[in-house]
């Protein structure tokens, strides 16, 4: 995703054992919010922290005096998204009202003092331990104080991971806190980044979509040999069900229909708290939630599906029939060099599965293309796959060496030319098949989740994740936002549907 630019000022903030500053200070900041989902939730967590320590939140970047940019780091185009968003937001000192520029999330983590030297247009380059008191440390750089980038540390090294070391953590902050919601985590090493695992609620809306991000977990214990993640975000942490909980509880009093549960990977869910099947009862309970009409889970690893998960998918109420299939590819051998599993007739059996209960199941994906080793019959087997598969949205990307991930010591690696070659190939052709899945779908009942009312009434269909997997446009009588509209499809236009409410 590229600069969403998006504003914490006018919606509404959740707070846990943070005392809301009683000084007059109200220095206008804005946030860039760039990357996933688990980068907004977040940016709305800095922006509850600093309006919690006299920050006010603005929608213009040109009228503020601070901006954050909360950079991602994953790939390279996110990382020049985020150098232009600092850039761009660095431009607007000339004018005198905004004084300072400060860089924080992924890229920040992960490159510390290099990203500083090589941005000097950057007042400070905060890591994920500044988040707690970021109120404080913005002050003090609007005040001329230019603190030192931090030393990035592969930080899967840095916190317990085992239920045992993790018992005594269950322990919420006197006088502070929803109830069911912990305070203090006693497991976290003093000064620990609450963005490296389980965190008290402190955040703000980003505006009013009945659709909202929750975070159910943080890190990553996998070690595919492309991805860097986990050196910068940490060993996999799962925050408690009541902590779940309680936030979507707020979230549904402040409108939100849809919650859109976010990790780096939803299927680990509960091991580390001792309960592998702990996403099953944590869908149950959210599903208890008054006021909250969808559930959708992101980012499921398909070797981790197990039997009961699925059928939770499928079967418990509000849960909507959509799965985030992180398959990456579909040759084994190739595969086994990514240190992940599987194979085309083991994705396709559970495709079928999920069909078979939900025949208009929204299944969507990702591929990586170019992967050290990748031969012509590789990506034949991954083509075979996807035109078989008729998945509903495919992320197609081009492999690149990430620092300190294995894929750079591979041999085998594809020339950049070919990469780009093979990319194009098959961006095409899940371009044509994710069009002829959308055309599947004319004649069918959707339920639509309002998101627009300004230009026709647009939201999304049950299988239509937020903001990149297309929408449906409602013709035939009104609707508010956030309401949820039984309609018949009656066209299709790329992904994008057209459907006649009821």
């Amino acid at each position: 995703m590229g600069d969403t630019g998006r504003s914490m000022a006018s919606g509404p903030a959740l707070t846990s054992g943070i005392e809301l500053t009683s000084e007059t200070e109200v220095t206008p900041v804005h946030i860039v919010s760039l990357g996933c989902a688990r980068n907004d939730v977040d940016s709305e967590e800095l922006a509850g922290r600093l309006e919690a320590g006299g920050f006010r939140l603005v929608d213009d970047a040109g009228t503020a005096a601070a901006v954050l940019v909360n950079t991602c780091g994953f790939i390279e185009q996110a990382k020049k998204d985020s150098v232009d968003a600092l850039l761009t937001a660095a431009d607007q000192k000339s004018d005198g009202v905004t004084q300072a520029v400060v860089a924080v999330g992924c890229m920040a983590e992960r490159y510390g003092q290099e990203l500083a030297e090589s941005m000097p247009e950057a007042d400070a380059v905060l890591g994920f331990d500044d988040y707690t008191d970021i109120a404080d440390r913005l002050r003090r750089i609007m005040a001329g104080d230019r603190p030192a980038a931090h030393v990035p540390r592969d930080r899967r090294q840095l916190l317990p991971i085992s239920p045992v070391a993790r018992r005594g953590a269950q322990v919420a902050a006197p006088g502070h806190g929803a109830p069911g919601v912990r305070g203090d985590h006693q497991d976290l090493p003093a000064g620990m980044a609450p963005s490296s695992g389980p965190r008290a609620p402190i955040r703000r809306r980003l505006g009013s979509s009945p659709s909202a991000p929750l975070k159910i977990a943080s890190g990553c214990d996998r070690r595919c040999s492309f991805c860097a993640i986990p050196a910068f975000r940490g060993a996999y942490l799962s925050r408690t069900p009541e902590e779940i909980v309680a936030e979507a509880e707020w979230l549904a009093e402040h409108g939100v229909r849809e919650l859109f549960l976010v990790s780096e990977n939803s299927s680990s869910y509960g091991k580390d708290l001792g309960d592998l099947r702990l996403m099953e009862q944590l869908l149950a309970r959210l599903s208890d939630v008054s006021g909250v009409e969808w559930i959708r889970v992101s980012y499921l690893q398909p070797a981790e599906i197990r039997p009961s998960l699925l059928d939770a998918m499928l079967q418990t109420p509000k849960v909507v029939p959509y799965f985030d299939l992180s398959f990456q590819h579909a040759s084994p051998g190739l595969l086994r060099r990514m240190r992940r599993f599987g194979d085309p007739e083991s994705f396709l059996s559970l495709i079928e599965r999920i069909r078979t209960s939900a025949p208009s199941a929204g299944i969507r994906s990702n591929v990586i293309m170019g992967f050290p080793g990748e031969t012509d019959d590789d990506v034949q087997m991954l083509t075979d796959f996807l035109v078989e598969a008729r998945l509903d949205v495919v992320g197609v990307f081009g492999y690149s060496d990430e620092e300190g991930t294995e894929g750079v010591g591979l041999d085998g690696h594809v020339d950049p030319d070919e990469i780009e070659a093979r990319r194009a190939h098959v961006a095409d052709l899940v371009g044509y098949l994710c069009e002829d899945r959308a055309a599947e779908r004319i004649g069918e009942r959707v339920q639509v989740l309002v998101e627009d009312t300004d230009d026709g009434v647009v939201g999304r269909a049950a299988h239509q994740a937020p903001e990149v997997e297309g929408n449906t446009q409602l013709v035939g009588g009104s609707a508010a936002v956030g309401e949820l509209v039984w309609s018949t499809v009656t066209d299709s236009y790329g992904i994008d549907l057209l459907a006649a409410a009821d």
